[in-house]
């Protein structure tokens, strides 16, 4: 009976120090109303305010338009997305084929290459014959591309092969590069190569 009438007692109180907060009398504004009544913007929405880029003097988007230029962070643009020729005429390959640079490229073409253009370059990958084969990278055409047109193709794709700009970093693409280099000569040693290894 006693734990009754005490739980009456809080919840009285209580109804009575709310009633008491109560007041017809409007608050204090401390500061100016648009900061405390602003209008939020939601993300991806249209709400009409203060920004003229629309045909509403008053509407504004959420998510505003980046200024002209502006590129995400991380991202390298490319000069060249529809100018193979140019990429390979302009660029150059920054990294010397050092051994490091050529284990490097090895993992990664092994890694990402390898499925379609198979260990040696020679075409022979893994998909094939469940996708049509591609071009070994011993061939005189591709031997005789530059690194940068080498770096475009991979950059961009062509034919069948996709972009793996989002794969692999500028650098690695150019060490890959670098190996593909060292497939090639393997597959056509000249004759003072064959004098190194004893042949």
């Amino acid at each position: 009976m006693k734990c009754a009438t005490f739980k009456n007692s809080i919840l009285i109180t209580s109804l009575l120090v709310m009633a008491a907060c109560t007041s017809s009398k409007p608050p204090l504004e401390y500061i100016g109303p648009n900061m405390v009544k602003g209008p939020s913007l939601k993300a991806q929405r249209a709400d009409c305010y203060m920004f003229k880029d629309s045909n509403d003097p008053h509407c504004i988007r959420g998510p505003r338009m980046p200024v002209e230029g502006t590129i995400p962070t991380n991202f390298e643009p490319y000069p060249y997305p529809n100018d193979a020729e140019a990429a390979g005429r302009l660029l150059k390959n920054p990294l010397r084929p050092t051994k490091a640079i050529l284990e490097r490229g090895q993992i990664l073409f092994d890694t990402y290459c390898a499925v379609c253009h198979g260990n040696t370059g020679d075409g022979n990958g893994y998909i094939v014959p469940k996708f049509p084969q591609p071009p070994t990278l011993a061939s005189d055409k591709v031997t005789n591309w530059t690194d940068g047109r080498i770096f475009h193709v991979i950059t961009m794709g062509q034919n069948l092969m996709p972009s793996y700009a989002s794969q692999v970093t500028a650098d690695e693409r150019w060490a890959i590069i670098n190996y593909v280099r060292v497939l090639q000569r393997a597959a056509h040693p000249s004759a003072a190569d064959l004098k190194a290894v004893g042949k």
